[in-house]
């Protein structure tokens, strides 16, 4: 059941409201304020697509039967490991870390029966991160699910004590939904005199980095498998311009070349580390990725993902 969302009342797992014509599902249980509307609050709720709850049409030449069958006492099946809606179990988080190929059996098997995957599977049923679904086996699904909540349950974190207490460190990433950004993300690009931000976000089984700007209203794009891909839900970076400035690269990235600390911005499925690039492109200046791997930047532009033999690259002062 929808309802309006309230201030001053307490939402947990599985709850889904409408505010503003658009619906939001809980991604962490609170109790909500004034000022923490679903739009504000990525941290705390994830927005449906528009679909979503849509009621089915009833079916040609059905006729309900006019009399009550008797009811047989049924087993309830156990729920499948995406059929869950609360985690009863618990995640300690140094285990929220771990690749989830790298658990034993025995902990799969608890996690599954416990709700272990419940938001991962949540978010990637509601179509709320790009997935071929179709295209995975079972153990794929899992290994995405897990490896998203864990990237959305350390980006709430990291938005909450950013919220809370201000920028910890020289980057700060906050978790962003649409275009409600914090004040003063660090500036990535400009194209047509507008100014262009750093964005990374979860795909794949991989944290990937892109772009986003202020007068976007679908959120931000990345890059993946040489396609430009958008995703609603993503973090921004905010830096201390005293603490990092650009570079100049070329050709294959070796970061032990630069003789300075890159910025590592996402991680491949495999682990190898991605960091900020930015390249000019077609009269504009974009952000992109860098990485040991990629004999040159990728940068996203118009669908698909270009690569550039100079480039520059983000780096600690």
């Amino acid at each position: 059941m929808v309802f309006q969302w309230e201030p001053e009342t307490q939402y947990n797992l599985g709850d889904v409201v409408m505010y503003e014509s658009h619906k939001y599902k809980i991604v962490q249980p609170h109790r909500s304020q004034a000022d923490w509307t679903p739009p504000v609050t990525p941290a705390l709720w994830a927005r449906l697509p528009e679909e979503y709850g849509a009621p089915s049409e009833p079916q040609p030449g059905y006729q309900p039967p006019s009399y009550q069958q008797p009811q047989q006492p049924q087993a309830v099946p156990e729920k499948s490991w995406d059929e869950h809606s609360h985690q009863k179990v618990d995640i300690p988080p140094e285990e929220q870390k771990k690749n989830w190929w790298d658990l034993d059996e025995k902990r799969k098997k608890e996690l599954e029966i416990g709700g272990g995957l419940a938001l991962g599977a949540a978010l990637l049923g509601g179509g709320l991160f790009a997935y071929n679904h179709h295209k995975k086996g079972e153990e794929e699904k899992k290994a995405q699910a897990w490896g998203l909540q864990n990237w959305l349950k350390d980006a709430q974190s990291r938005t909450q004590d950013f919220h809370q207490h201000g920028p910890r460190g020289p980057v700060t990433w906050v978790l962003v939904q649409g275009n409600n950004f914090p004040a003063n993300p660090y500036p990535g690009g400009e194209e047509d005199g507008r100014t262009l931000y750093i964005a990374r976000a979860f795909h794949e089984g991989s944290i990937q980095v892109g772009k986003t700007a202020g007068h976007w209203t679908n959120g931000a794009v990345i890059g993946y498998a040489h396609k430009e891909i958008a995703v609603p839900t993503f973090e921004v970076l905010l830096a201390d311009p005293r603490a990092v400035q650009w570079v100049d690269a070329k050709g294959h990235f070796k970061p032990q070349d630069l003789n300075v600390r890159p910025v590592e911005a996402g991680r491949e499925a495999d682990g190898t580390p991605i960091y900020i690039a930015q390249a000019h492109l077609n009269n504009g200046v974009h952000p992109g990725k860098a990485s040991p791997h990629l004999d040159g930047a990728f940068i996203t532009y118009g669908g698909t993902e270009k690569e550039v033999d100079r480039y520059r690259v983000l780096v600690y002062v």
